[in-house]
């Protein structure tokens, strides 16, 4: 048993921040304090189920829309409801597990210097068309023109909006910089085709930094400090992802990289050398071109959903916007500057698609909206009699396991059988399932426990479920 446990807790503290994260920031809770008698009810719960496919394909439409299982998933159990095409409602596990993700993009960017701002979505065509990207970006910009006659678009991207912002301040000094401004907020584009749910929609929320340097060597030493950040967040969630050399796009700049999540089901082709660290998307190399520029050995290629984007802008949008400070010698200097994006419900929707069985949802530990799902015997059961059981042990759990508090569902569906139950947990992907089954009535009585992320089952006392619980790590 000690084994089995050993990999239950291995998984639980999946990616789990480093120490000096762990103990910097303060954990902030979604629910009431929960109390002795206090429960969170699944019966309770605003989570729609569509559980049948055609249930599923009445929701989006046509079956050819259905492409990827995460969208199909997140459907089937309630996370999403389509609004519009290219937009869904999000609904309040969705909206946990993009908090918790939240608060560790917090964590990454602020352990680096990184300072929240918040920027209108309203962002009026002159700053646009002062960089010509009114015109550039087309059809993508969705624009609106109010009643005094004024033009605006919904940002898909703030890089004008930020450098205006910056240029207004006029007596900066070098002292004062970097600046590592970011926000997490919803972005819109129009797009011609909306698909994959989350993965490629209308509405999504991103976080978007800008970066302002006095230096071009300074710029560069801010921009790898977050690609590191990038790949601490990654690896605290433990994906996999490949950081790939990319072409600037709209976005402009001198130097890009792309950070993907490789699946069949990607957008985007890349090409890998297994032979050094070389990694691009195709769109940057020679059509044809079939070895590696840096060790001339073979390319593979594969597949990728892009979660994540850097760019070093240098002074593209800086001169344009007069965004300026007075250098070591007073002199005034034109800011370096970079812009870095994570889409955050893109991550949550890839993470899902990456992870997941054709059934059921698997999450990344720390995302995970509950970490525990308590399922007591069916009411007329020769179980039932556990039912006080399974109260007590989760009141034992909330006081022993104080991390977990606000994370303990308890299925108080108990007309239902707890086989029917149990389905349902599975595909929702709680990390941790307890049943009190047959050997409830033992004594002393062992609760069946579920490691979802591990696939296995153990029969545990109500000491070694606390034990092990008490190894859970939450953000």
């Amino acid at each position: 048993m000690e084994g089995t446990l050993g990999r239950c807790r291995a998984l639980s503290r999946l990616a789990t921040c480093s120490p000096q994260l762990s103990t910097s920031y303060h954990r902030r809770y979604h629910h009431c304090a929960m109390g002795r008698g206090q429960r969170l009810l699944l019966s309770h719960m605003f989570q729609p189920q569509n559980l049948r496919e055609d249930q599923v394909l009445s929701l989006e439409g046509r079956l050819g829309n259905l492409t990827c299982k995460s969208q199909r998933l997140m459907l089937q159990v309630g996370l999403i409801l389509p609004a519009s095409p290219g937009c869904y409602h999000l609904l309040p596990y969705t909206v946990r597990a993009m908090e918790k993700l939240v608060r560790m993009i917090d964590q990454e960017m602020q352990a680096i210097g990184g300072q929240k701002i918040n920027m209108p979505s309203l962002s009026p065509a002159e700053l646009w068309q002062a960089t010509s990207r009114w015109q550039l970006m087309g059809k993508e910009l969705l624009r609106i023109r109010d009643r005094h006659g004024k033009e605006y678009c919904l940002g898909p991207t703030h890089e004008e909006a930020v450098t205006a912002l910056v240029a207004s301040q006029k007596n900066l000094s070098y002292k004062q910089l970097p600046f590592l401004l970011y926000q997490v907020t919803r972005k819109f584009r129009d797009e011609p085709r909306p698909r994959f749910g989350l993965l490629r929609g209308r509405e999504f929320y991103m976080k978007d930094m800008y970066t302002f340097d006095a230096s071009p060597e300074a710029a560069q030493q801010t921009y790898s400090l977050v690609c590191d950040a990038y790949c601490s967040l990654f690896h605290r969630l433990g994906l996999q992802f490949i950081k790939a050399q990319a072409d600037v796009g709209s976005i402009g700049g001198t130097m890009s990289h792309e950070f993907q999540l490789p699946v069949d089901i990607g957008e985007d082709r890349l090409v890998i050398c297994p032979n050094c660290s070389f990694s691009a998307n195709m769109e940057t190399l020679d059509s044809l071109q079939t070895n590696c520029p840096a060790c001339q050995g073979p390319l593979t290629e594969t597949k990728g959903i892009e979660v994540g984007h850097t760019f070093y802008l240098g002074t593209k949008y800086s001169s344009i916007f007069n965004a300026q400070f007075a250098n070591i010698h007073g002199e005034l200097s034109l800011a370096q500057m970079g812009c870095y994006g994570l889409g955050v419900t893109r991550i949550l929707a890839a993470a899902i698609e990456v992870l997941s069985t054709e059934d059921c949802i698997r999450w990344p530990s720390l995302l995970a909206p509950y970490q525990v799902c308590l399922i007591p015997p069916k009411k007329g059961s020769k179980e039932a009699v556990a039912t006080e059981l399974m109260e007590h042990l989760h009141d034992h759990i909330i006081e022993g396991a104080s991390q977990l508090r606000g994370e303990v569902l308890l299925d108080d569906r108990t007309h239902l059988t707890i086989g029917n139950r149990l389905k349902d947990a599975n595909k929702f992907g709680y990390p941790f399932v307890v049943i009190a089954g047959k050997r409830a009535l033992e004594d002393p009585a062992h609760f069946e426990v579920w490691c979802q992320n591990t696939g296995e089952v153990v029969f545990l006392t109500k000491e070694g479920v606390l034990e092990l619980l008490a190894q859970v790590h939450v953000v």
